[in-house]
């Protein structure tokens, strides 16, 4: 009942809007919709759509009304409460445009395909059969932690893939170990972005070398990994809690259920993670493995590949140039079909059985591929309204004036942003080029600046519940994706709390061999302290 009137309350909330859009309608009849200057464009107004999609996906608990009230009131505002270019803004240049993006179609192309690999290697067992074989040498819920944390590592070459592939493999040790599909999230979410920003080799590193213009991309991102506290102090605070078994928040009462009842869902089960039930117990480990490093390799080759390395240009430079969606297109389809020839060979699944997991495999996409939609047709709506340089010309209005402490202000601005649109990317690409335009790149403050706007992005990356990451991250978990929002929150601002204090410290010594061991020990004492505080 309570869930029905959540929506009744959603619904009731567009109607309000279109029918405030209905005086607008009558007033502008005579203009061309798409002719329409909105005043609201380049205002504080510019930021509300993405606000109220957030307020009413963390208060209703339910994700796709919440962003599509956002949407349309994105296109109210763009057209001026104009009714028909309120429709064909929302339609035309929102949703339709998102998915005519070749970048956006290849990713979308890559999660069906791996939803697919990732259904056949349950279907034949692997999955089952890794379970078993870990749950012989991983013995303790902080060893399935730590194996978690390990390999969300390894695979840093792009947070998509990321996610995706460590849920699959970890899925059956974590829920060996009683582990909630929460506390899964959480590590898979903060092993993907907060470990690709800090890796040389990865489509992030491609992403934010794009944005300086001399050539000088990669080489400015290697000097900025050092100041990129929150993504290295995310993964301290993963040791930390894995080996300590601190928990506290939300989180809390997931891993209590999980420890104590065995409900890793605390009662909010996918129909993705039933389905994984249904397994092969005739399975092998290879059946998973063989799979998984296949997908890995042909999705480096693929990358590489775009990046023209096959054209004469070298690794480093072909892996700055990769366009990511195409590298992952490629490696994943090749993947599939040499799963398919080899699950043939073995005869682990008879041809009718693999060609069921396409249909199985996409349907268990549909949650994360419907979001990202919407998600995408947000971000359309806030670039329209002009919410990029509104951003930039309050950056460049009054931070400036701040030198010691720019980087803690830019940290918040690039959360804020981050937060509110659900892309790191797009974030970097407003204010790393402003960062540049203030410090030239051999001023030290200019690199620790720059790493403020990165680890700022991933921040608001990290907690936003329309995060692209954060969708892939529950997808790759099967769990519930408002109770993977909500549980991992508290941790994130944890150490959004220690990274401000630590980017106060850098700005005043902007030395990496200072600042960094500071933030460090700033981030121990704080969890030492909140494991003080819990126990008393």
């Amino acid at each position: 009942m309570q869930k029905r009137r959540l929506i009744l309350m959603s619904v009731v909330g567009v109607i309000l809007l279109l029918t405030l859009a209905i005086p607008g309608a009558l007033a502008e009849e005579a203009q061309e919709a798409n002719q329409v200057t909105s005043p609201f464009y380049m205002t504080i107004w510019s930021l509300l759509p993405p606000v109220i999609a957030i307020a009413l996906a963390l208060i209703t608990k339910e994700v796709y009304s919440s962003l599509c009230v956002g949407i349309v009131a994105g296109g109210l505002l763009y057209s001026n409460f104009n009714l028909e270019g309120t429709l064909n803004h929302v339609l035309v240049d929102g949703i339709a445009t998102s998915l005519a993006d070749i970048y956006n179609v290849g990713i979308l192309f890559f999660l069906v395909i791996l939803g697919i690999l990732v259904m056949l290697m349950n279907k034949a067992g692997g999955s089952a059969a890794f379970g078993r074989w870990a749950s012989q040498r991983i013995r303790t819920r902080a060893g399935a932690q730590l194996s978690t944390i390990a390999l969300g590592v390894l695979i840093f070459i792009d947070d998509y893939f990321n996610c995706l592939t460590v849920g699959s493999v970890m899925r059956p040790v974590s829920d060996k170990s009683r582990i909630s599909r929460a506390k899964l999230a959480y590590l898979i979410d903060a092993t993907a972005a907060p470990v690709c920003i800090i890796a040389p080799v990865s489509s992030w590193a491609a992403a934010v070398s794009s944005y300086v213009s001399d050539g000088n991309g990669l080489a400015l991102f290697i000097k900025a990994i050092p100041f990129n506290f929150y993504a290295l102090l995310t993964i301290v605070m993963m040791i930390f809690l894995a080996i300590t078994g601190l928990e506290y928040g939300p989180m809390a009462r997931h891993e209590r259920n999980a420890i104590e009842k065995g409900d890793i869902f605390s009662g909010k089960r996918t129909d993705a993670a039933a389905a994984d039930d249904a397994s092969n117990p005739k399975g092998q480990v290879i059946d998973l493995v063989l799979p998984i490093a296949v997908l890995i390799v042909a999705c480096v080759i693929g990358m590489i590949y775009s990046g023209g390395f096959f054209s004469g240009e070298s690794f480093i430079n072909a892996f700055s140039n990769a366009d990511a969606s195409v590298g992952l297109m490629m490696g994943s389809a090749v993947t599939l079909v040499l799963t398919l020839i080899y699950y043939a060979i073995r005869r682990t699944l008879s041809f009718k059985e693999m060609m069921d997991c396409v249909p199985e495999g996409f349907k268990s996409m549909v949650p994360a591929i419907l979001i990202l939609i919407f998600a995408w047709s947000l971000k359309a709506m806030t670039d329209s309204l002009g919410a990029k340089q509104y951003v930039e010309m309050v950056v460049k209005g009054s931070a400036a004036g701040f030198k010691s402490f720019l980087p803690a202000i830019i940290f918040l601005i690039a959360v804020g942003l981050s937060f509110a649109t659900g892309t790191s990317w797009g974030t970097f690409g407003i204010l790393i080029p402003i960062t540049l335009g203030v410090f030239p790149l051999t001023d030290p403050l200019g690199v620790v600046c720059v790493s403020a706007c990165m680890a700022g992005a991933v921040c608001g990356d990290h907690c936003s519940p329309i995060s692209d990451t954060t969708i892939m991250a529950s997808a790759g978990a099967q769990c519930d994706h408002v109770t993977h929002v909500s549980t991992q929150l508290p941790y994130a601002l944890t150490v959004a709390a220690v990274s401000f204090v630590a980017y106060i410290v850098a700005g005043l010594v902007p030395n990496a061999f200072i600042a960094l061991p500071v933030a460090i020990a700033l981030m121990l004492g704080a969890l030492v302290l909140m494991r003080k505080i819990i126990k008393e």
